[in-house]
């Protein structure tokens, strides 16, 4: 089932995209109400083409916060030392779990927006887990209990605002550093074990960029009973699991595509701020 939030002449609402078996195109079933609220949500009646007049998909959730895990895969750690930047050649041991701030959310199509402190912004794609029950000190074993479901997400970062803030507060945190979308599929409907990652910069596939939760170094039910330890995870609030392999520089103009096989395609476009 895939989960989207969206706008109708500028009125935001849920609803469950469903494709029509007539003409293979998919249509947006709006709900009465807030699908992480706890209460049963009905369908409205009402129906709207994906493409239609005053239609815009917003993004997913509004999270109250978004949990990051830096070099969550061997061959980010890699990368991220061979271009130089970081002095140690392999992913650590513990987990390494960074914040963004809700106001860095955006939707699908809406512009990431270089801010005039940096030269060196970096995309960074991603599986995004979106929780769906209220979580603390949940053990390994039924982590996934907690789970709604999952979501594209684009790690933006500032590379050259990252060395120089041992907090990722700029790097990871300014507005507009957390795209996520196109909607939520839920949690069984995706193969989030062995989940194929890829990106698409201007039209071209970014071969380096591209890769496999398979080889995650941290799992997912691991990242959600190491986070919800020490803090209490919200209904709508976000994981992001970390980028499989290398990351790469956007300029203003570029069309940045995150790709996560089973959810689908996230889409934004840099402009400078």
């Amino acid at each position: 089932m895939r989960i989207a939030r969206f706008t109708h002449d500028d009125v935001p609402q849920y609803a469950f995209v469903q494709t029509d078996k007539d003409d293979g195109k998919d249509y947006l079933v709006a709900l009465n109400g807030y699908p992480l609220s706890g209460k049963a949500v009905e369908p409205t009646g009402e129906r709207y083409p994906m493409d239609g007049d005053g239609i815009r998909l917003l993004a997913p959730v509004i999270p109250s916060k978004v949990y990051g895990l830096a070099k969550n895969y061997e061959a980010h750690a890699q990368f991220m030392h061979d271009a130089g930047h970081s002095e140690v050649k392999h992913a650590p041991e513990d987990m390494v779990i960074f914040t963004k701030p809700s106001t860095s959310v955006i939707g699908p199509d809406d512009p990431i927006v270089i801010p005039p402190c940096s030269n060196d912004m970096n995309f960074e794609p991603e599986l995004a887990v979106v929780m769906g029950r209220i979580a603390k000190n949940v053990p390994v074993e039924k982590a996934m209990d907690y789970v709604l479901g999952f979501t594209c997400v684009n790690d933006v970062t500032l590379r050259d605002l990252q060395g120089l803030d041992p907090m990722w507060t700029r790097a990871k945190g300014f507005d507009t550093a957390c795209p996520l979308g196109p909607w939520i599929v839920t949690r069984d409907d995706v193969n989030w074990k062995d989940a194929k990652i890829s990106f698409t910069l201007n039209g071209e596939d970014v071969e380096m960029a591209s890769g496999t939760t398979a080889n995650l170094i941290h799992g997912i039910p691991e990242q959600i009973a190491a986070i919800s330890s020490f803090t209490t995870l919200l209904p709508g609030d976000v994981i992001m699991t970390g980028t499989p392999n290398a990351s790469g520089h956007l300029d203003p103009g570029d069309e940045a595509i995150v790709h996560v096989e089973g959810v689908g395609d996230l889409r934004n476009v840099v402009v400078r701020g």
